[in-house]
């Protein structure tokens, strides 16, 4: 299990594939640091699965700032990634100034959405010593712009344009570089071109890790789960017949 972001390069050579997972309070993040995850992602997802937003852009900074304490508070190992949330990284100097908010939280490296367009946020972020994590492909801060989320990768041009984004964020730093639903040859394609780990969501098996949803791997969030996330277990199930069960033992 990883206990360093130094220790990722190793990983990208010699495996096993990361696993990485979503934490948004701190006894998912303790459980999740016990269970021996190697990286944990304080994202910007909570803004749906937890607050029950239709999507990521009405998160703000003083909500990431909030869960990412309470996240780094159950962490002993794992090292901890947090979103740089919608709107809150428009300029360099504001990029810079949000991540070292989440660094004094205790997060270990911080994430942004975006490739060549976002250069000179991340090279900010880099150049200050901040660990950095990309984000490429889908874009989920981008659903309202784009009309909703479209799998990328599957003409020449878009091909293109994310090899682009994915060696402009290697050069630029990246110590790992999140590949969202994209067509997964192209992932596959990205992984072996670049030194930073890529880490894939809806993008095949090819990348150096997989990260999840947590409630989506556990079954907690069941109105909506994407078709490619496997529920291995049922807490809310669970939660249903544990309350009901409870209802009608004080109402008997």
């Amino acid at each position: 299990m990883l206990t360093s972001l130094n220790d990722l390069p190793q990983r990208k050579t010699g495996g096993p594939q990361l696993a990485v997972l979503t934490a948004y309070d701190y006894p998912t993040a303790r459980l999740l640091d016990d269970a021996g995850v190697d990286l944990i992602l304080v994202g910007d997802s909570l803004g749906m699965v937890v607050l029950g937003m239709p999507d990521t852009t009405g998160v703000t900074m003083e909500m990431m700032v909030h869960h990412t304490t309470a996240v780094c508070r159950g962490v002993k190992r794992a090292p901890v990634i947090a979103d740089l949330p919608f709107d809150s990284y428009s300029t360099p100097e504001l990029a810079l100034a949000n991540a070292r908010r989440l660094m004094d939280c205790g997060a270990a490296c911080v994430k942004l959405e975006g490739g060549v367009s976002m250069l000179p946020q991340v090279r900010a972020i880099t150049d200050a010593g901040i660990p950095f994590v990309g984000h490429i492909g889908m874009l989920p801060q981008s659903v309202k712009l784009e009309g909703g989320y479209k799998k990328k990768g599957k003409t020449a041009e878009s091909v293109d344009q994310l090899i682009a984004d994915a060696q402009a964020l290697d050069e630029a730093g990246a110590v790992a570089i999140v590949l969202e639903s994209m067509v997964p040859a192209v992932a596959t394609q990205i992984t072996g071109l670049i030194k930073a780990s890529t880490i894939g969501i809806g993008a095949g098996s090819g990348t150096d890790g997989q990260v999840l949803v947590t409630p989506d791997l556990i079954g907690s969030f069941p109105w909506f789960r994407p078709p490619f996330a496997k529920a291995r277990a049922d807490v809310a199930g669970e939660t249903l017949r544990a309350v009901r069960e409870y209802i009608a033992e004080v109402q008997s």
